[in-house]
């Protein structure tokens, strides 16, 4: 009779393994049941704006089953990353430090089959006017960019349209540039 020993490294790999794959089967399954229920789609004819400039684009929605939505928007969304080292590892930190939203439609139902588009327009962060300045999203937003002096942090701005549905939500994001020089 032969007795079969695991190592404890064998052990370890082969729980390392069923978390990889548990995670990978997940990710995949979330995917496809996304593109199960549609999609959405993002135009923006242009992506690089000034403070106070207005970013126009559309949403295109397609549903290949009924949907039951919270609400559709589209987000600007600004997000800070910090680069650090610590005891010589690289680190890296992100904090949404902006987000301003239209609504493009509140809760109801999407039929199987649905297309339509929506227009929209945002507004990027004014902080030349002593309005947004002096709101408490404007100082928040001149905190974070007074502390991107370092070479090691900066903003990225995002457009993001949302179908915020029960069960999986519909999404489709764009980069944008958004000209912070001369703030200060």
């Amino acid at each position: 009779m032969s007795e079969f020993k695991l190592s404890t490294e064998s052990f370890i790999l082969m729980i390392a393994a069923l978390v990889i794959g548990s995670v990978l089967i997940a990710v995949v399954t979330y995917h496809i049941l996304r593109f199960l229920r549609g999609s959405i789609k993002l135009t923006l004819p242009r992506t690089s704006f000034n403070p106070g400039e207005a970013i126009t684009g559309n949403v295109e929605l397609q549903t290949k089953k009924e949907i039951e939505g919270n609400k559709l928007l589209v987000s600007l969304i600004g997000v800070k990353e910090i680069k650090s080292t610590r005891n010589g590892k690289s680190h890296t930190r992100t904090e949404e430090i902006y987000r301003d939203s239209v609504t493009l439609e509140e809760a109801r139902p999407y039929p199987a089959g649905y297309l339509a588009t929506y227009n929209f327009t945002l507004k990027t962060p004014n902080w030349k006017e002593p309005e947004f300045l002096n709101s408490a999203l404007g100082e928040t937003l001149t905190t974070a960019l007074n502390f991107l002096g370092s070479s090691s942090s900066r903003v990225y701005w995002k457009i993001e349209a949302r179908l915020d549905a029960k069960g999986v939500d519909l999404a489709a994001s764009k980069s944008v540039f958004v000209n912070t020089q001369g703030m200060f």
